[in-house]
């Protein structure tokens, strides 16, 4: 048995895997985001380990005390300050935290070549730019720190003891020569840091440490080994199969992502597209990263007072694709690719004394398709082909969002056995990998397929006109 651990940002997920790769068990525990002033984002780092311990002991104990090895994923970016005494210094600064969008632009300045060693453009959720504003804005929090971390690396602290990290979470720091997959201490040093400020790196399925005695007695299990495991995209895309060159997947979690398994670094940093390291020795990725996708439809459940998202979703249906005048452009958190734009926030236009909660979920399910064409557009301007997707996250649930993301984005996608659990079944596979020494090919398999949706022509063309307007909003909505 093998454990995957991701912390996401909305709740902590367990999976227990079998030696052929299947599920289980699984134990969750929720997280809740603070938002203390406009464009902040932040979780207390305590949280993080308090819900890991959590979901973990949801599992039952039998298959806890068969555990031979661990793995681990998360939410990316997040900033965790630690002093001399490896406590944190402040909450953690969150990837959807907007707040230093004026420090992305001084440390271009200051690196005019950032681009080219990171691969990607300075936004706001990268942890670089939280450094610059941290150094500041809070001085004296700045000079007691002695190490950063990742989310999923304070965990591993508390799990085994050890500073660590893997390659493709690393990669979204902005303190990664992406292509030599090392720090770059040029990066480190444009924000008033070195090396020692910065944990160990290690390939996503080699070993880091194992689980502390008193951890692991808590837990029930023996102290297995843990492995680096991925940040939370890499690590989905491994649970899914998605490790050859030109694999991809559309993650719909509570931000959204194209994925796409490279060969090579190929970056495309100034349309927004992300090429970060994958969790796998060789390989790179790109994505288009939007901030917000399965977070709209809880944000549409609310605003309409609505039972749930699958009632949502029925109301969508009902509604029917492509045939309302609203229009819904989701930028509840500022948006990444293609825009990278902090300020940018959600509108809900054309309204008029007919609009009800039906139309207002049609109108929100195709305003986070058409953010996903748009992401799907700047992958292809930088050569990359996608024939399919594989679908993962909460939002894969609903098929009728499937047909409408199928033609906006015009590819076939492909709905997979256990695609929800998401990055936690990639960690899992991490650990086995660690632990047996399969190889990638063997431990990271691609689940069956369920389901498939193809794009449907008619609905395309339909949908066509709209994306033009949507694009057109975006545009008319910066301005103001």
């Amino acid at each position: 048995m093998f454990l995957g651990i991701d912390i996401g940002t909305s709740g902590v997920k367990a999976v227990v895997i079998g030696e052929d790769g299947s599920v289980c068990g699984q134990g969750v525990a929720p997280l809740t985001v603070s938002r203390p002033h406009g464009l902040w984002s932040e979780q207390a780092p305590e949280d993080w380990w308090r819900a890991t311990e959590e979901a973990v002991l949801a599992l039952s104990p039998d298959l806890r005390a068969r555990v031979q090895g661990v793995g681990l994923a998360g939410q990316m970016h997040g900033a965790t300050l630690l002093g001399e005494d490896d406590r944190p210094l402040r909450p953690g600064i969150l990837w959807n935290d907007g707040r230093s969008f004026a420090e992305c632009a001084e440390l271009e300045q200051r690196v005019p070549d950032s681009r080219a060693i990171t691969g990607n453009l300075a936004m706001p959720g990268f942890t670089a730019p939280k450094l610059l504003w941290v150094r500041k804005h809070e001085p004296d929090i700045f000079e007691r720190v002695r190490c950063i971390l990742l989310p999923k690396d304070y965990v591993r602290l508390c799990m085994t003891g050890d500073k660590a990290s893997d390659l493709s979470d690393s990669a979204g720091t902005l303190w990664l020569d992406v292509a030599a997959r090392g720090w770059s201490e040029t990066m480190l040093s444009a924000c008033g840091l070195t090396r020692d400020h910065m944990p160990r790196l290690f390939e996503g399925s080699a070993i880091t440490g194992k689980l502390r005695a008193e951890v692991a007695e808590c837990w029930g299990m023996a102290p297995a080994p843990v492995a680096a495991g991925g940040g939370d995209n890499a690590a989905g895309a491994v649970g899914v199969g998605v490790i050859k060159d030109g694999d991809a997947l559309l993650s719909l979690g509570t931000s959204g992502v194209i994925f796409v398994a490279t060969a090579e670094f190929r970056p495309n940093p100034d349309r927004a597209v992300h090429a970060f390291c994958h969790a796998l020795p060789g390989m790179w990725h790109q994505m288009s990263v939007h901030l917000s996708a399965a977070s709209c439809i809880d944000w549409g459940v609310r605003a309409t007072g609505t039972n749930g998202p699958g009632a949502f979703f029925a109301l969508a249906e009902a509604a029917g694709a492509a045939s309302v005048p609203e229009l819904f452009l989701p930028y509840l958190s500022g948006e990444r690719t293609p825009h990278n734009d902090a300020h940018i926030r959600a509108a809900l236009l054309g309204m008029d004394n007919e609009t009800d909660p039906g139309r207002i979920a049609a109108a929100v399910l195709e305003g986070v398709a058409f953010a996903h064409a748009d992401g799907m557009a700047v992958l292809r301007e930088a050569g990359t082909t996608v024939e399919e997707l594989s679908v993962i996250g909460g939002g894969a649930r609903s098929r009728y969002w499937g047909t409408i993301l199928a033609a906006a984005l015009n590819v076939r996608l492909a709905y997979l056995e256990g695609g929800e659990v998401g990055p936690a079944l990639g960690a899992a596979k991490l650990g086995m990998m660690a632990v047996t020494g399969a190889s990638a090919a063997q431990a990271c398999t691609r689940p069956p397929v369920s389901h498939a949706i193809e794009p449907d022509p008619a609905l395309t063309e339909r949908l066509v006109p709209r994306l033009s307007r949507f694009r057109a909003a975006y545009a008319a909505l910066k301005s103001l």
